[in-house]
């Protein structure tokens, strides 16, 4: 029965770094991709294509200029979701124990 314990233990003192690295990754790729096309969105009513067909182009050309621009963080937001989704199948290994591998 101490080894649930101390296992569960483990497994929170481990899960808390996962969210620290990623959820400010999510959030500035999030809102770097809603201030392009805001941006773009804006140009384009500038320049005067106005309305519906304005938002809808900025919409589109977000896409690839937000591909570019937010490369570096799109790269390091994809390594912080697959070291999190490595760390979560190994507590689940763990969790599973020595005879599930035999099994």
């Amino acid at each position: 029965m101490a080894e649930p314990t101390g296992a569960t233990g483990a497994g929170t003192e481990q899960t808390p770094a996962a969210p620290a690295n990623l959820w400010p990754l999510f959030l500035v790729y999030t809102f770097g991709r809603l201030a392009i096309a805001a941006v773009l969105i804006a140009l384009l009513w500038v320049l005067g294509l106005p309305g519906t067909p304005g938002f809808l182009f900025g919409v589109l050309l977000a896409m690839p200029v937000s591909f570019f621009a937010l490369g570096s963080v799109r790269q390091k937001l994809t390594a912080a979701l697959a070291a999190r989704a490595e760390r979560k199948e190994q507590l689940r290994a763990e969790l599973r124990g020595p005879d599930a591998d035999a099994a």
